[in-house]
């Protein structure tokens, strides 16, 4: 017998649960509505190594509707069981009702499970008074931890143009500030509107994650018209994920995300400026549209660090919600991370004892970059002080020699950068082909490095999208353990490697 107790821990009001299971189903009661579906699939994200977050969105179908796909209300419930035995469910989600003030996503986290374990979720969903039907499911696997030896693998990218991909109007840049070389064309093969090709690329590998490191949309592209509204800005998530083969990849690949410009406000933004979207509006959809936390989660942390296996801990860092405005002069006072920030990085770097600690950034710190940008930290006039400070820090404690990599987003080409100190920098380089450039070497006067200081054992000689594959092993008879860098064209093919033993 349910009573206000049962009910109150499952947050669904006593009457409306009532009227779910209490009406009659009745064949014609929606005939004249549009179905019920789950148009972009089931993602699971924040894997650790007991817990997990999965979320699903209802749709009124599987594609878009005039470059749209509207959001239906329902509910939701969520099962999870172990891989092996997909029968036995182990948890059951509350009751969820999905609805617009969400944009009719569901979310939820299941915790108390166990590392390195296989799960598989099972979503259902039903309309007021309607029998659940089966929707998509999810397959993951938590994360080993530090007691773990075990191999894992994970993928990087950034960069994902839908515009570019599918040959909207670009975003020009700034007098004087376009690249030399010319545009990549749009996307023409005859699978083109299942997405984007590096995806099927990237689940071939089997990767235990995937990082978004932001511009995972662009609000500002195709310029006219950019997206200024809540509508519009959700608008670019559907168009998005809608793709099949999206679907299919976050069915098998969690996710860990963090925003840039294009997917917070605007190209090189700052929280400054009078204009949509706001500093808030960015905050709201980021959080609404990307599994970072429980909905409704007070502060929630877009800043954090996991531990993957005795061999790994990654952290991810958020670049755009405490930075100081691009246009102060550089100095002490000047800072992308913010001070809390900053003092959790260096706590948790201090504590780790994995063998590689590796910073996923959204923007560059090594590069080199275009010399005109002022919004990351290899910018002259940008944030060189905060970057600097930090460097010194890493080598003061000799994290450098304790198997500390960057790895970076934002920047339209791969790369591999040391910086004269000897702290090496990864690039994945844009996740589209139509997105990607040839970018600024090491000596030219068009860079942030004109006098050449940077060693760059790789760097992309023909525009290409794809993404970095990152590998972390144990140590095996006399080897030590191995972290292993592969840059990835658009169809998986390598174009280079680098392996890192301790």
């Amino acid at each position: 017998m349910l009573t206000p107790t049962t009910l109150h821990s499952a947050k669904i009001h006593f009457a409306v649960l009532v009227a779910l299971f209490s009406l009659t189903t009745s064949s014609n009661l929606y005939a004249d509505e549009p179905a019920l579906q789950a148009g972009m699939g089931i993602m699971v994200g924040e894997v650790s190594t007991d817990s997990a977050l999965v979320q699903m969105r209802l749709t009124v179908a599987e594609e878009l509707i005039d470059g749209d796909l509207p959001g239906k209300e329902g509910y939701v419930r969520y099962t999870l069981a172990e891989q092996k035995t997909p029968n036995q469910k182990l948890q059951t989600s509350p009751l969820m009702k999905a609805v617009e003030e969400y944009d009719y996503i569901t979310r939820t986290r299941f915790q108390n499970l166990k590392p390195g374990t296989f799960y598989r979720i099972q979503a259902e969903y039903a309309r007021l008074g309607q029998p659940f039907q089966k929707g998509p499911h999810a397959e993951f696997q938590t994360l080993p931890g530090a007691s773990s030896s075990e191999e894992v693998k994970f993928v990087v990218v950034t960069g994902m143009n839908y515009s570019k991909f599918h040959g909207m109007t670009h975003l020009e840049l700034e007098e004087g500030k376009t690249p030399s070389e010319p545009k990549k064309d749009p996307y023409t093969g005859p699978d083109k509107e299942l997405g984007y090709p590096a995806l099927v690329a990237m689940q071939k590998e089997q990767p235990n994650f995937f990082v978004g490191t932001g511009d995972n949309v662009y609000y500002d592209h195709p310029k006219e018209p950019s997206a200024r509204t809540i509508a519009q800005m959700r608008q670019k998530w559907h168009e998005q994920f809608v793709q099949p083969r999206y679907r299919d990849f976050f069915a098998h690949v969690p996710t860990y995300w963090e925003v840039d410009d294009h997917d917070y406000r605007d190209n090189d933004c700052d929280n400054t400026g009078d204009f949509h979207p706001t500093p808030a509006e960015g905050l709201r959809i980021m959080l609404e549209q990307l599994p970072y936390a429980e909905q409704g989660a007070e502060n929630p942390k877009t800043y954090r660090t996991y531990r993957a296996s005795k061999d790994l801990q990654i952290w991810l860092v958020e670049n755009r919600l405490f930075r100081s405005p691009n246009s102060m002069e550089d100095g002490p006072e000047k800072t992308i991370w913010g001070a809390e920030q900053k003092a959790w990085l260096k706590r948790t770097l201090l504590e780790s004892d994995a063998s590689f600690k590796i910073l996923i950034s959204p923007t560059p710190m090594v590069g080199p970059d275009d010399a005109y940008k002022t919004d990351n930290h290899t910018n002259i006039n940008g944030f060189q002080y905060e970057r600097d400070e930090f460097f010194a820090w890493i080598k003061e404690h000799q994290l450098d020699q304790q198997g500390f990599y960057l790895i970076c987003g934002d920047r339209h080409w791969q790369y591999h950068s040391v910086y004269p100190n000897g702290i090496e920098e990864m690039s994945c380089g844009a996740l589209v082909d139509a997105n990607a450039r040839i970018g600024r070497s090491p000596g030219d006067p068009k860079s942030t490095d004109p006098e050449a200081t940077l060693k760059q054992p790789y760097t992309q000689t023909e525009p290409s999208g794809g993404f970095l594959l990152v590998k972390a092993q144990a140590a095996t008879g006399d080897q030590g353990p191995t972290l292993t860098f592969e840059w990835r064209d658009e169809q998986g093919a390598l174009l280079n490697r680098d392996v890192n033993e301790r």
